[in-house]
């Protein structure tokens, strides 16, 4: 589905031009709403114009769809090709950066004459920018911080990012299902790493095959440079800007390069040094007798470290952060896995920020096997996301015992939860009375994110309606490094209130260091998507792994519990606190 995500792009830049020339605010997030719209569709938008569909998709209106059909006839939109002209291009980059908006970059071209990112950058850190009325030292220090996090953010990808790439090339690949015997995701990606630098794929096949598997690999759709076209291995850069590799190994040698071409190079040292020992030699082509060079096995990864005398640690794990000790003893803990996962307690539906409506996020949810789903939509202070007030909460949730009438039958439960503005000062933006009628509540910060917000936390966690912190520490790649906070305040309240810490899966947040302190403390996490499009709900099963890198074990997971357990739990914590 390349092609929504090319028009969502455009769509995208539309909106970022018009809002650099100061144009009308509601065709600004009309653009933006179709660019949401278009990157979010589970089917490929050619099939909806074909079928006629997309003229009933709610928030596509007209003049958008007729752009849509310019672009997918023309390979181009006039209206885009037109705004392009009037602005440079190189310019309008920087609004992906942090603390950096529209008004900033219109000023500094109108004031300072600045026509690209590279003059813009020379005036930040020339101190010309602070000739502009308005710009003191802290916001120049806040447009220093944004830059610094923007550039980090272009080596590495999100986990999410990398994981669409790989898993698009990976179905391009799979065209190729009669030359090749097995493909897979490798590297940090495979290890559900928090960021990816490149995207590694491995393939095993016959090497007659090689040579048309790695031509068919750098004709992907998406290739703007081939860097390197081989046998063994080629690599590409995508118009986005991201690499990806492919490394061909023979059916025999499968097991041994999906270890060599997993684990982190901590890992993987120690397990040669462990081969060593033993007078065998590991590689990604095998293990050998080392005096020999005789081959022995490797054809699996479990037969790789079984002839190293060890279990096979998950490849979340392999850090050489405690996994190999462990594995020689046989004592590897059971992690938590997706089929263990019963619900998630933290989606948005349209009534708040979301674009998927309330039928469409809970009909997802149940499809994807659950047991429940809670409803978690803003409250009031989050205005930029259409936040809630107790009315609008209580007309929700109207809806949501309709629809719970039809899903009881199948035995599937909506739980009416609320995310809640933590206020300033650890109040919450709904009263006691309120928050006593949802079913589940999540207890979030949105605001204030340069200060130590330890206090606002912990007042939260205080609360006896809250049963979970949304995303704690406020990290979110590219964009914010989180805020000050003493983790093991808040680790050790919540272990003594019965409150749940949340792993977000598009921020990570908690990291696995987190997640290793609540599993010690014993803390329950919840893993969640923190969905505010049907699509996003797939991502739970990348929010698994990152509860695996912090090794948490499933009897710690608040989504493993049933229905029964999850009541059980809110009630818990309103009986410890006395309020039942």
């Amino acid at each position: 589905m390349s092609k929504n995500k090319e028009i969502a792009r455009i769509f995208e830049k539309m909106a970022d031009i018009l809002e650099f020339l100061g144009d009308n605010p509601y065709r600004i997030a009309t653009y933006r709403r179709v660019a949401n719209i278009l990157s979010e569709l589970n089917v490929d938008v050619e099939e909806l114009v074909k079928s006629g569909k997309i003229y009933n998709i709610p928030g596509i209106g007209q003049s958008s769809v007729e752009k849509i059909l310019e672009y997918l006839k023309k390979g181009k939109i006039s209206k885009y090709e037109e705004l392009k002209a009037k602005v440079p291009e190189d310019l309008l980059e920087l609004m992906d950066v942090p603390n950096i908006g529209p008004k900033t970059l219109r000023l500094a071209y109108e004031k300072l004459g600045i026509r690209s990112k590279d003059d813009f950058l020379r005036a930040v850190r020339s101190g010309m920018l602070a000739t502009l009325p308005g710009f003191g030292e802290k916001k120049l220090q806040n447009i220093m911080r944004g830059i610094e996090l923007w550039e980090k953010s272009k080596e590495r990808m999100t986990l999410i990012e990398a994981f669409e790439i790989g898993q698009e090339y990976l179905d391009y690949m799979k065209h190729l299902e009669n030359l090749i015997e097995k493909i897979e995701l490798a590297g940090s990606l495979r290890r559900r790493k928090e960021t990816v630098g490149d995207i590694d794929i491995l393939v095993s096949a016959p090497r007659q095959n090689w040579v048309k598997i790695h031509e068919h690999f750098v004709s992907f759709n998406g290739v703007k440079d081939v860097l390197l076209k081989g046998e063994t291995k080629s690599s590409v850069v995508l118009e986005n800007a991201r690499q990806v590799d492919l490394r061909t190994v023979e059916p025999h040698q499968w097991g041994a390069a999906l270890q060599y071409f997993t684990g982190s190079k901590e890992h993987n040292i120690r397990v040669r040094d462990i081969a060593k020992a033993k007078g065998l030699k590991l590689s990604e082509y095998g293990v050998f007798k080392a005096d020999t060079d005789q081959w022995i096995g490797g054809s699996s990864e479990e037969e790789v470290y079984a002839l190293l005398g060890m279990q096979t640690p998950p490849p979340e794990i392999r850090e050489n952060a405690g996994e190999i000790e462990l594995a020689l003893e046989g004592k590897l803990p059971k992690l938590v896995s997706f089929q263990d996962i019963k619900g998630d307690f933290h989606i948005h539906t349209n009534w708040s920020d979301g674009i998927g409506t309330l039928e469409e996020m809970i009909e997802t949810a149940y499809r994807m096997g659950y047991e429940y789903v809670v409803v978690g939509d803003h409250s009031l202070s989050s205005r930029v996301a259409k936040g809630l007030d107790v009315e609008r909460y209580r007309q929700q949730w109207k809806e949501i015992d309709r629809l719970q009438k039809e899903y009881s039958s199948k035995g599937f439960y909506i739980l009416k939860g609320c995310e809640v503005d933590i206020l300033p000062d650890g109040s919450l933006d709904l009263p006691d009375s309120v928050l006593a009628e949802f079913d589940f509540v999540v207890a979030s910060i949105h605001t204030r994110f340069s200060q130590d917000n330890t206090y606002r936390i912990l007042k939260a966690i205080e609360n006896p309606y809250v049963n979970l912190i949304g995303h704690p520490t406020g990290k979110s790649y590219g964009s914010r490094q989180g805020y000050p906070l003493d983790m093991e305040k808040i680790i050790k309240l919540a272990r003594d209130t019965g409150t749940a810490l949340e792993l977000n899966t598009f921020r990570a947040d908690l990291s696995p260091e987190h997640v290793r302190m609540c599993m010690a403390e014993g803390v329950y996490i919840a893993i969640v998507t923190d969905a505010h499009a049907p699509a996003h709900l797939k991502y739970m099963h990348l929010g698994v792994g990152l509860a695996r890198r912090g090794w948490a074990l499933p009897e710690l997971v608040l989504n493993t519990k049933d229905i029964k357990g999850v009541k059980e739990f809110v009630l818990k914590k309103r009986k410890l606190l006395a309020v039942v």
